[in-house]
């Protein structure tokens, strides 16, 4: 089992044969409560108007605008308050002239009234109250189904849920959501020279940080990975743990050869398995070793050792990968366009991947890398939030060039406030 020859693909080319792949995951229901990040496996329809029915959007007073006509500062037209009406509430009243209901905000208009004036705008009087400028038919009233009407589609099929979808689905009576399940991920970090987290270290050894890395990547898409250990460095061994780990889960995923010296048991797993290998090899720094392969409608990803390529790999391929098979109409990550705020001039024979740290402001985005960059590095991962990407055959860039930046966490936030 000689280590395999490679022949390394375009990074796009690599997305693009991942994405290709027809794997899809079942539908199932949650409860409304517990779908968030889940994506909807149907479109949502509106089973009725919204609003139901023609109200208002203040604290103020229904009115007929017939009756507004001629008000001015030197004019003041008074109205008689002839009701009283609260959200959830209907009056029984039909408004004559020269009277107004009190009326709250998302309240249901009163027969007659065509209009509201806000209560700022009017003076107490006696009886009611007075006003100093004309209404048009229909101002400041919210009407019936003017967002959404019986039979619109609110939501379509492919949409992660967040709290705003979630909204939408309370109002249209949704307790059990139609969903896609979210795959079950297997992790196995190899290599004769990790050892355990709570373990002593020897020398030549290191803490298996992969392992850890890629279950919390899992966890910030709402999957729980399970971790499965390699006890013995020969192939029986190797290949028995992959297929339990195949077995059990949608998608497997190795970090660092399932080798010893000069012999790698990967390819000859993924024989075992029936795989398909769709690449072995991929034109990027760091992780030009990532491997994919398919067997049975699951993922097999053979992710670098170094925890930096392990962590691009995760990223450029492997979350893709899982919302291609929720069928998720938005399955890559969010793109700027940022200001390099410090050199960086090593050239790039292949697209390389650095992790960075972008600052928002306003409309402007400025970046720069989150320290030591080798594949190796771990942390420099801890202290990113992004990933600047560098075309191959460029020869490096200066501070101030603008670059392509993948946004990788939800934490690229400002220090102070633009409001």
């Amino acid at each position: 089992m000689p280590v395999e020859k490679r022949h390394p693909i375009p990074v796009a080319e690599a997305i693009q044969r991942v994405m290709k792949q027809n794997i899809e995951m079942e539908t199932t229901t949650m409860n409304i409560y517990e779908c968030e990040g889940y994506i909807l496996a149907e479109d949502i329809v509106a089973t009725y108007d919204i609003p139901r029915f023609d109200k208002s959007p203040y604290d103020g007073f229904a009115v007929r605008s017939v009756d507004t006509v001629g008000a001015s500062s030197d004019t003041r037209i008074p109205f008689e308050v002839v009701d009283h009406i609260g959200a959830g509430s209907v009056s029984a009243k039909q408004l004559e002239a020269g009277q107004a209901v009190r009326i709250m905000t998302g309240a249901e208009m009163p027969q007659g009234a065509d209009a509201v004036v806000m209560l700022e705008q009017t003076v107490e009087s006696a009886n009611g109250f007075t006003i100093r400028k004309p209404f048009e038919p229909l101002e400041n009233v919210s009407l019936k189904g003017e967002e959404t009407s019986t039979g619109d589609v609110v939501l379509t099929k492919g949409q992660r849920i967040n709290a705003g979808v979630v909204a939408v689905l309370a109002t249209f009576g949704y307790v059990d959501v139609p969903v896609f399940q979210k795959p079950s991920v297997a992790i196995i970090a190899t290599g004769s020279e990790l050892v355990d987290i709570d373990a002593p270290l020897e020398p030549g050894k290191i803490r298996n940080s992969n392992g850890p890395m890629i279950y919390a990547l899992l966890r910030k898409e709402g999957i729980t990975g399970e971790l499965y250990k390699i006890q013995q460095d020969d192939f029986d061994s190797s290949l028995a743990v992959v297929k339990k780990a195949f077995s059990e889960h949608d998608i497997v995923i190795t970090t660092g050869g399932v080798s010893v010296g000069d012999f790698d048991y990967l390819p000859d797993i993924y024989r075992a398995l029936n795989a398909e290998v769709l690449f072995n090899k991929v034109a990027m720094r760091p992780g030009s070793v990532t491997t994919v392969a398919v067997s049975e409608g699951k993922y097999l990803f053979g992710l670098s050792g170094n925890p930096s390529a392990c962590y691009s790999g995760f990223e450029l391929f492997v979350k893709p990968a899982m919302y291609h098979m929720m069928q998720a109409e938005k399955c890559f990550p969010s793109m700027v366009r940022a200001t390099l705020m410090e050199d960086f001039k090593k050239a790039n024979p292949f697209t390389r991947f650095i992790r960075a740290n972008v600052v928002l402001t306003g409309r402007q985005a400025t970046v720069r890398p989150s320290g030591f960059n080798k594949s190796g590095a771990v942390v420099s991962i801890a202290h990113s939030n992004a990933m600047i990407v560098l075309p191959g055959g460029t020869r490096g860039f200066e501070r101030g060039h603008e670059v392509q930046v993948i946004l990788t966490s939800s934490e690229a936030y400002q220090r102070e406030s633009d409001l």
